[in-house]
C-alpha cells in the first residue's frame, strides 16, 4: 500500500485561495525561449505525435501537458529550462494534434490514451540513451501517466509489460473525470470549463475545417464538459458515451496497481475536483506517494512572501525528487 503525506507548501500570503493560485502563474509567469528540436514519432494506426526535445546530456525527463496545454503552458517552458539547468534532458510530448499542426486521423487525445503515451515510450527506449528516468504529467497528463502506470503496474523490469519508465510524478491530476465534470459546473469555477470548452470547439472547428467530420452535430451548441465528451470525444475515440469514457479513462481505479515510484502532487482546494475526489491511501499502489496540502489551486503552488518575487515551489519539488532517484549524483 501507498502513503498520503502533508506537503511542504505554503501558499504565497497575497495569492489567498484556489483560484488566485490556479490563475497567477498563467497570467503572470513569462514563457522562457528555448533551443529545442522537434522530433515527429510516427504511430502505428498513422498519425503522429510531436516532441520538443531539450538539450543536455543526462537522464532524459519526458513532460506531458493538460488540457489543450502545449509549450506556452505556464510550466512546460521554464520546467524545462529548469530540468536543463539541473543536469536532466528534457522531453516535452505534445499530445494528438497540440503541436500547431492538427493530427490526421479524425479521433484526437484524450485523459485516457495511455497507448499513445506507451508507443512514444517505445520509440524512447530504442534511443542510444534508453528510456526516460521519469514522467511529469500535469492536469490530463498526469491522469494519463497514473493510467498508465496502473494498467503496466506489477510486472518486473524487462518484462514486455513492465512501464517504460523509472518514476513517475503527477501534479493536480483528475482522478475521477465525471466529478471533474460536475466540480466545472459549480461557482466560479464554471469560467475554467467555459475556457476550456471553447478552445476545444476551436480546436475541432480548425481541424474539421479541412478533414471530412464523421460527426452530424452542432458544435456551437455545446457549452459543457459532458456534452463535449458525449458528443465529441465519446464517438471519435471509441467509446459508447460519455459516462463509458469517464469510468474507463478515469486514473483513479487504476492506482492499487501501481508499484512504480511515483509522486502525485495535489491541493485539497484544486478548483477542478471536489476534496472528495482525492483518493483514500488504502487505494494506492505499493509505488505511491499522494502529497497533499490544504492549499495550492490548480497547477498553482505559488509560494513566496513578496509579490514581486514568487516562488514557483512546483519546479523545486519535481528536482527533489528526481534528485532522490539517483541519491549517488
Amino acid at each position: 500500500m501507498g502513503r498520503i503525506v502533508a506537503s511542504s507548501f505554503r501558499p504565497a500570503w497575497w495569492l489567498p485561495g484556489p483560484h488566485l493560485q490556479t490563475v497567477w502563474p498563467s497570467l503572470a509567469r513569462r514563457r522562457p525561449e528555448l533551443p529545442l528540436m522537434r522530433r515527429r514519432i510516427e504511430l502505428a494506426d498513422g498519425d503522429f505525435i510531436d516532441l520538443a526535445l531539450g538539450a543536455g546530456g543526462g537522464p532524459r525527463v519526458l513532460v506531458i501537458h493538460g488540457l489543450e496545454g502545449d509549450l506556452q503552458s505556464h510550466y512546460a517552458g521554464t520546467l524545462l529550462q529548469v530540468l536543463a539547468q539541473a543536469g536532466y534532458c528534457p522531453v516535452f510530448m505534445h499530445l494528438r494534434g497540440c503541436s500547431g499542426e492538427p493530427n490526421r486521423l479524425a479521433r484526437s487525445y484524450h485523459s485516457g490514451a495511455s497507448e499513445d503515451l506507451h508507443e512514444v515510450l517505445t520509440h524512447l527506449a530504442h534511443d542510444p540513451a534508453g528510456p526516460p528516468l521519469a514522467a511529469i504529467g500535469f492536469s490530463l497528463g498526469a491522469n494519463l501517466l497514473l493510467k498508465y502506470l496502473g494498467e503496466r503496474g506489477g510486472h518486473p523490469a524487462g518484462d514486455p509489460r513492465a512501464p517504460l519508465l523509472g518514476a513517475g510524478i503527477a501534479v493536480s491530476a483528475p482522478f475521477v473525470l465525471r466529478d471533474a465534470m460536475l466540480r466545472l459546473d459549480q461557482g466560479a469555477s464554471r469560467i475554467y470549463r467555459t475556457y476550456l470548452v471553447d478552445r476545444l470547439k476551436l480546436a475541432f472547428r480548425s481541424k474539421f475545417a479541412t478533414l471530412p467530420c464523421p460527426l452530424s452535430i452542432d458544435i456551437a451548441a455545446i457549452h459543457g464538459f459532458n456534452e463535449f465528451d458525449d458528443q465529441v470525444t465519446a464517438p471519435l475515440c471509441g467509446f459508447t458515451g460519455v459516462f463509458d469514457y469517464y469510468s474507463r479513462a478515469s486514473c483513479r481505479g487504476y492506482l492499487p496497481a501501481i508499484s512504480t515510484p511515483t509522486l502525485i502532487i495535489h491541493a485539497r482546494d484544486d478548483p477542478f475536483m471536489f476534496p472528495a475526489t482525492v483518493p483514500f491511501e488504502h487505494e494506492l499502489g505499493p509505488g505511491i506517494t499522494l502529497e497533499l496540502s490544504a492549499h495550492g489551486g490548480h497547477v498553482g503552488f505559488v509560494a513566496g512572501s513578496r509579490p514581486w518575487r514568487p516562488e514557483y515551489w512546483l519546479e523545486g519539488r519535481i528536482i527533489g525528487f528526481l534528485r532522490d532517484l539517483q541519491p549517488s549524483t
